[in-house]
């Protein structure tokens, strides 16, 4: 085993898991043949990652019956009909309760693929393997499962821990750098919620993180996975302090649901999300103005969106942000920072103040 790779864990008791970081991870096949069950396996994947990495798993899986699944590449079609793929494929190939799958891929199909792997027999073993930085630091950990409707995003789902998250960083050479800006905006916000010093580590190292320096990135992936993983190992299935993981999701969902899924990628409107986030945090009093600007220049160096889209109305914004899951008893909950490094929930919003972020008179 190479020294350089770095474990993890998620602790949950009995159903606690391991999270493996490092390069070539996806050539030491023990990683994922120890936490594979029963004698068959269904490797999910879509159209943009199989040509580059799925032969390589199905070999390290050849001595089981393994099969796989493509599905189309976007979150436009992270939806009921396309997980029906999946669920084809287990049923028209006898897959018994002992099956596990593989999910290989992105944050949609890691999402699709333990979704899947919630519902068939109520549940089976599935691994994560994500190769985009967003799936890496955020989607593969924590065990939140689901797809999108028309009226709101991950509004169907489920909670199901994986074995285990495999993270190859070398797979990030490949990735498009869109795809990469995506997922520094999920890295960024980990600073902001409960790590202070990570955020002006990010600020630091943002030119060497750009330019994809090995050590740099298998750093910044241990602490959103550290960070990551302490939150959910308090609060599983987000009863209480796992709604701080949101910060700017509930304006980023909307933005997605109204712009249409895969106009914006998750982290580009997660990042203008924030943005919005640490406004209204900066009218409650918790913040220093210049904390928005500071925000707005680290992403923008990113090359992600810091402005709501030209076309979005606040009436939109309200609307769907009133089907946000963080809605209790028609009560919109938003995470705001009352500090950099902490989080908090609050229903306390004037709607004033919240019409004025949205409309940018504030």
């Amino acid at each position: 085993m190479q020294e350089t790779m770095h474990t993890l864990q998620v602790e949950l008791g009995d159903r606690a898991y391991p999270i493996y970081i490092g390069p070539d991870l996806l050539d030491q096949p023990e990683l994922l043949l120890q936490h594979v069950r029963g004698t068959q396996v269904l490797v999910v994947t879509n159209e943009t990652v199989a040509p580059l990495y799925l032969d390589r798993i199905l070999a390290t899986l050849s001595a089981y019956e393994v099969a796989s699944v493509l599905l189309p590449d976007g979150e436009e079609h992270k939806n009921l009909t396309v997980l029906n793929r999946i669920f084809d494929e287990l049923l028209s190939n006898s897959h018994t309760r002992s099956t596990t799958l593989v999910a290989l891929g992105g944050g949609v199909v890691g999402d699709m693929c333990g979704f899947a792997a919630a519902c068939y027999q109520r549940g089976v073993n599935f691994v994560q393997i994500p190769t985009t930085l967003l799936a890496q630091v955020d989607s593969s950990v924590g065990g939140k499962t689901g797809v999108n409707h028309a009226l709101g995003k991950n509004m169907i789902g489920a909670f199901h821990q994986p074995m285990a998250v495999i993270i190859d960083t070398k797979t990030l050479q490949s990735l498009p750098s869109r795809e990469f800006a995506a997922g520094m905006a999920e890295v960024i916000k980990y600073g902001l919620i409960s790590d202070p010093e990570f955020y002006y580590w990010l600020q630091t190292n943002i030119d060497g993180l750009l330019a994809r320096d090995e050590a740099l990135l298998a750093e910044a992936i241990e602490r959103s996975c550290l960070n990551k993983a302490r939150v959910v190992a308090a609060d599983e299935r987000e009863g209480g302090v796992r709604a701080i993981l949101n910060l700017g999701h509930t304006f980023g969902h909307a933005i997605e649901t109204a712009m249409g899924y895969g106009h914006y990628l998750h982290g580009e409107a997660v990042a203008i999300g924030m943005v919005l986030a640490v406004r209204v945090s900066v009218g409650m009093g918790w913040l220093a103005s210049g904390e928005v600007d500071r925000l707005r220049v680290l992403l923008s160096r990113i090359g992600l969106p810091v402005d709501s889209p030209e076309n979005m109305t606040v009436e939109q914004y309200l609307t769907l942000m009133a089907v946000d899951k963080k809605v209790i008893d028609g009560e919109l909950r938003l995470v705001l920072l009352d500090r950099i490094g902490s989080a908090v929930v609050t229903a306390e919003v004037p709607r004033d103040l919240l019409v004025a972020t949205l409309s940018g008179t504030s």
